[in-house]
C-alpha cells in the first residue's frame, strides 16, 4: 500500500481526527518557519479581542475579527506556495518568481482589506 493510499482509505472519525493533526501540524509549521506568520498572529491577538470589543453588534464583530482571521489563511496559503516552489527548484526561474510575488500580492490586499474594514466600521463610531 503506498503513502497516498494509506491516507485516503480513512473515512469518518479516524479522517476527522488525522485532518485535526495534519491542520495542527502545518499552524505549528508555519509558526516556526515563517515569520510573518508570527507576526501575524501576534496582531490577531491583539486584533480580535478589540474587535470583539469595538464592534457594535454581531455583524460588526464578524467583519472586524473575520477579515482578521482571513490574513492568517491566505498568509498560510502564500506559505504552502513559497515552500512548494522551494522544493521543486532552488535555482533562480521566473515563473518561480511570479509564483511567490503574486502569493506576496494576495496577502498585501488582504492586509489593505482587513485595514479598510476596520476603518469603515470604526471611523462613524468613534469620530
Amino acid at each position: 500500500m503506498s503513502a497516498i493510499e494509506q491516507f485516503k482509505g480513512k473515512q469518518g472519525l479516524q479522517r476527522l481526527i488525522n485532518a485535526l493533526g495534519y491542520s495542527r501540524d502545518g499552524l505549528a509549521s508555519a509558526w516556526k518557519h515563517e515569520a510573518a506568520f508570527r507576526e501575524e498572529v501576534l496582531l490577531a491577538a491583539v486584533a480580535v479581542p478589540l474587535g470583539l470589543w469595538l464592534g457594535h453588534g454581531g455583524v460588526e464583530k464578524a467583519l472586524l475579527v473575520g477579515c482578521i482571521l482571513l490574513v492568517l489563511v491566505v498568509e498560510l496559503l502564500n506559505s504552502a506556495v513559497e515552500a512548494v516552489v522551494d522544493r521543486v527548484s532552488d535555482e533562480h526561474h521566473e515563473l518561480s518568481k511570479r509564483a511567490k510575488d503574486i502569493g506576496s500580492a494576495a496577502v498585501l490586499l488582504t492586509l489593505t482589506l482587513a485595514a479598510a474594514v476596520w476603518a469603515l466600521v470604526l471611523v462613524p463610531h468613534y469620530l
